[in-house]
């Protein structure tokens, strides 16, 4: 049997329960813990753990980087935080939401490039990981938890049911890599879906540039808005009245792309020279 951490023990011990509203399902499994911390490469680095909840993987996060800001947004989990980790040199509490949290002042306060791991609220998750992209400037890699499903958009190839926007959206901007897989019974309180860690790596630069982001993006978003019609058809719809099926046509030949493919089909290559051949033609 796993080792797993006596999460209601600390809970008894300061009067409180998890909130459900906030997505409170904390990682108790110290495997899975150090397989997160061991994927990240905290080694000697800064760290921002971003909902750092009762500090299970803070703890741990201690033992292996140089500093530890864990930002936590329930000023009682920060509370408890602050009570078990003050006697750590290596650990600062902050308390903000991660959603929104400074990660130039967390980077201007590292003196580097923090390596960002956290368990994510599901109902945040989304909003967290593009805030994150939006500040990669400041930051080094990060790995973090989602649940399996959303996981699977992120990470997906074409030509599975799981690839669309978000995969798009996100494999131009980081490399992405899975970690380990989390089944529910390594939380307290269990939640009804099991979880996945992903790891990041941004890119620089977006890995395929294109000539109009916003053009890219609307038309992404258009194809997978009816995915199951022939992205002819799908953009056809997305696109009008500005855009005219005539247009959609020459774009998707210049683009070599077969009309009746579904958008679940096209590589994030072909979605940019669709974009790029349909900036042309307008």
């Amino acid at each position: 049997m796993a080792r797993r951490l006596n999460v209601r023990a600390i809970l008894r011990r300061h009067g409180l329960r998890p909130k459900s509203g906030w997505g409170q399902n904390f990682l108790v499994d110290l495997e899975a813990i150090g397989r997160i911390v061991e994927a990240a490469e905290v080694e000697g680095r800064s760290v921002v753990e971003v909902g750092a909840g009762l500090g299970a993987l803070t703890a741990a996060l201690s033992g292996k980087a140089k500093k530890v800001f864990a930002v936590e947004r329930d000023r009682d989990m920060a509370a408890i935080l602050r009570v078990e980790f003050a006697q750590d040199q290596v650990v600062r509490v902050v308390e903000d939401n991660a959603a929104t949290v400074d990660f130039e002042s967390m980077h201007d306060r590292a003196g580097e490039k923090p390596v960002v791991v956290g368990n994510l609220p599901y109902h945040m998750a989304t909003q967290i990981l593009f805030h994150l992209l939006e500040s990669a400037t400041w930051l080094s890699h990060w790995v973090l938890m989602f649940q399996k499903e959303m996981a699977m958009r992120m990470s997906a190839g074409p030509g599975s049911k799981s690839y669309g926007v978000l995969s798009v959206m996100l494999q131009r901007r980081a490399r992405i890599a899975t970690v380990l897989q989390v089944p529910a019974a390594s939380f307290h309180p269990v939640p009804r879906v099991d979880s996945t860690v992903l790891r990041f790596d941004p890119y620089q630069r977006v890995s395929v540039p294109v000539k109009d982001e916003q053009l890219f993006t609307r038309i992404v978003r258009g194809a997978f808005g009816q995915r199951r019609k022939m992205v002819a058809n799908s953009l056809q719809a997305a696109l009008k009245p500005e855009v005219s099926i005539e247009y959609v046509k020459a774009a998707l030949e210049k683009a070599g792309i077969d009309p009746a493919l579904r958008p679940e089909q096209i590589a994030i290559e072909s979605f940019a020279a669709l974009a790029d051949a349909l900036f042309e033609l307008l």
